[in-house]
């Protein structure tokens, strides 16, 4: 009875706890004890990792610039310089981790405010915000309140430290007088600290620049005297400033910067300088502003519980993590770990297209149409690939980068197989047109793609019907001889069969004969079958362990499977062939949208929680790829975990005809209702009452 009641009050405990959970707010109350997997400020172009110590930021990552490094011999993303880094000395005694007390962090999701805070040897309390500025593709920002509780000297240091990997960096110093003419004797003036230097084949020249701003003296420009040091060596030199503070005295200072290379203007330093004496000039208030103003707009597109608010916590972190590592206007897709860190390099696969794009397209059309004007700017390259297979039409690379070359390493045969992705990139046009009915976009961008990915299809079926050496979703598939390519992969086979019959819908729709071959090869694809009638995952299978869903892709997002006994006994059979340990979430999420379908609720949701909880890394609940894994943020789990509440739960799919509520939705009873709001249209409530 004692156990049972102790049991019970934990399971209250617990309840309580989900109950207090905010849904915006990620907390960590003592970021030195246990594991630290870091969370990430973002806008869309660069990521500001967290670190464990105080006023520091881990990792600054650059979206779109690669250049030769590391394994493979291939364009790859590169750790770049860090400007960020902020050192406060109290009376002579430099804090970190070992001096400080009440020390917590916590990232607001609302709107990419990453803060922590601390209190000092009874002398003074400090809270410090980073985030990547939303409204400058380039820009950061960090801001720092000290409110000192007994007289103290406070000395401010900004270190700019560029890592081994790059060359020949430089310390720039330089102030800018905002003097309105000859005869002005009292103006503002600023300082200014640039670190530049070149990439690691020299191929990119990067430049990095930093400012303080004082918010409650910004008339006055840097009211304190600023000094510039190269004393600390090589790629890290500082510039600092002191203030005596008297007992209840507060300092507000910000640091504010950009961080650009020449994959994007030529003259890096001085752009760098130019953006940051914007920022200079806009201003504390008009820079915040802005910046939340941005994601109160992307906010407007949102999906909400109510019942849960762990899991509503959760979602807004997933889908902050897709609206932080895209945005508007640049024609650039995402790396399976975004904006997080280093992660597959940086490189593009089917992940954005298959995973991430269905939720983004949903939520905000505009940043998805980006995807695919990346890949439209890009065919020119998958044209010549194909050629230099031996293919009609466009192929895309496995593993794309900025020159749409393949960018796979060449000790590693998955460019040569998997070309499965270059039918995701096409049915991806497809889905945007049948969601925006935007005939222009489809002639000028989305048909060329369409046209020549069926194109290659063609080209790359046998006579028999055959599609052979593939290598499919399931990256584990072998062949009777142990290798990994096999023929006939149904994922592949029913991605070529879906663009060949979206191919003549698309030539319809602006004005084009549909070609005859499309129809031939379609009905020539075949899929093959066991003896128990289920579809094999290929032409040999056995019945092997598999790593992800492969074959119930073909019923989601397909459509190709439609029978509900059919799905349920190819679903059933595949979900015990995929082992716990080491397998992407993805699979659980196509469950998730499958068991919905088929209004089994509950048994969804237990597939939908497990594709991403065992994923978590504390303190931040950052999804890792796999349970077990280490190198978070996996945002392809995550637009597959999407894809379940919006496909699945809530019944809707992405028809011919539009975005429509296909199934009758279904949500666990412990949830109240569950509400998808999108921007500029009505929202969809479905309720358990």
């Amino acid at each position: 009875m004692k156990k049972l009641s102790a049991l019970f009050i934990l399971a209250v405990s617990f309840i309580m706890l989900l109950s207090a959970q905010d849904p915006w707010l990620v907390q960590c109350d003592n970021p030195l004890d246990g594991e630290y997997y870091g969370i990430t400020s973002a806008n869309g172009q660069i990521g500001l990792k967290s670190s464990r110590s105080p006023l520091q930021v881990e990792k600054v990552v650059v979206g779109g610039l690669y250049d030769i490094y590391g394994s493979g011999r291939v364009s790859n993303y590169f750790e770049n310089i860090n400007p960020l880094d902020v050192e406060l000395r109290v009376d002579g005694v430099r804090i970190s981790k070992s001096n400080i007390d009440d020390y917590k962090q916590q990232m607001n999701l609302r709107n990419s405010a990453f803060t922590g805070s601390f209190s000092f040897s009874g002398k003074l309390s400090a809270e410090y915000t980073t985030m990547a500025l939303r409204q400058m593709p380039y820009g950061f920002m960090t801001d720092v309140r000290l409110v000192a509780e007994e007289e103290c000297d406070v000395r401010v240091v900004n270190q700019h430290r560029a890592p081994e990997v790059l060359r020949d960096p430089h310390a720039c110093f330089s102030s800018i007088d905002n003097k309105a003419n000859p005869f002005t004797e009292t103006y503002p003036s600023y300082r200014l600290m640039t670190t530049t230097a070149k990439s690691p084949t020299g191929r990119y020249d990067i430049a990095a620049t930093t400012a303080f701003l004082f918010p409650d003296n910004q008339s006055e420009g840097t009211p304190y005297e600023v000094r510039h040091s190269e004393d600390r060596g090589v790629g890290r030199q500082t510039m600092e400033f002191t203030r005596h503070l008297a007992a209840g005295d507060t300092l507000h200072f910000c640091l504010v910067g950009n961080i650009i290379a020449s994959n994007v203007v030529p003259d890096t330093r001085n752009e760098a300088e130019r953006l940051t004496v914007f920022q200079l000039l806009e201003g504390y208030d008009r820079l915040m502003a802005r910046h939340n103003a941005a994601w109160e707009k992307l906010w407007e597109s949102d999906i909400l519980i109510d019942g849960d608010n762990q899991a509503q916590q959760d979602i807004h972190s997933m889908l902050y993590h897709l609206y932080a590592f895209f945005r508007e206007g640049n024609a650039a897709s995402c790396s399976p770990m975004g904006l997080s860190g280093l992660g597959y390099n940086g490189h593009n696969f089917w992940d954005g297209e298959t995973w991430m794009f269905p939720a983004l397209l949903l939520m905000h059309p505009d940043m998805a149409r980006d995807m695919l004007q990346y890949r439209f700017n890009l065919l020119p390259q998958a044209r010549q690939k194909a050629y230099m297979h031996g293919y009609k039409g466009a192929l895309y690379p496995w593993e794309s980068a900025h020159t749409g070359q393949e960018e796979t390493a060449p000790n590693n045969m998955y460019p040569c197989a998997e070309h499965h992705v270059t039918g995701d990139v096409a049915i991806a046009c497809w889905q945007y047109y049948c969601i925006t009915q935007d005939k222009q976009w489809l002639q000028t961008v989305g048909w060329p793609i369409i046209s020549e990915v069926a194109d290659f299809w063609v080209s790359r079926t046998e006579k028999d019907g055959t599609i052979v050496n593939l290598i499919g979703a399931d990256e584990w598939n072998s062949n009777e001889y142990g290798g990994k390519q096999t023929d006939n992969n149904a994922y592949t086979v029913g991605v070529a069969k879906t663009c060949l019959k979206q191919a003549a819908l698309a030539a319809k729709a602006v004005g084009e004969k549909p070609r005859q071959e499309w129809a031939d090869t379609e009905k020539l694809l075949y899929f093959n079958y066991m003896d128990d009638g289920l579809i094999a995952e290929h032409a040999t299978y056995k019945g092997d362990v598999t790593k992800q869903a492969d074959v119930a892709l073909l019923a989601y997002p397909l459509h190709i499977l439609t029978d509900k006994s059919e799905i349920r006994r190819n679903v059933e059979y595949y979900i015990q062939k995929v082992p716990e340990k080491r397998t992407p979430a993805m699979s659980k999420s196509i469950y998730a949208v499958l068991y919905s379908r088929l209004g089994e609720a509950e048994k969804a949701l237990c597939y939908w929680r497990d594709s991403y909880l065992p994923n978590l890394n504390p303190p931040f609940r950052v999804i890792a790829e796999f349970n077990g894994g280490t190198n978070p943020y996996f945002l392809t789990g995550a637009g597959g975990t999407l894809q379940a509440l919006l496909f699945g739960f809530a019944g809707l799919d992405i028809t011919d005809k539009g975005l429509k509520l296909a199934y009758r939705p279904v949500i666990p009873s412990e949830w109240k209702s569950l509400t998808i709001k999108r921007a500029g249209e009505k929202d969809l409530v479905i309720s358990n009452k």
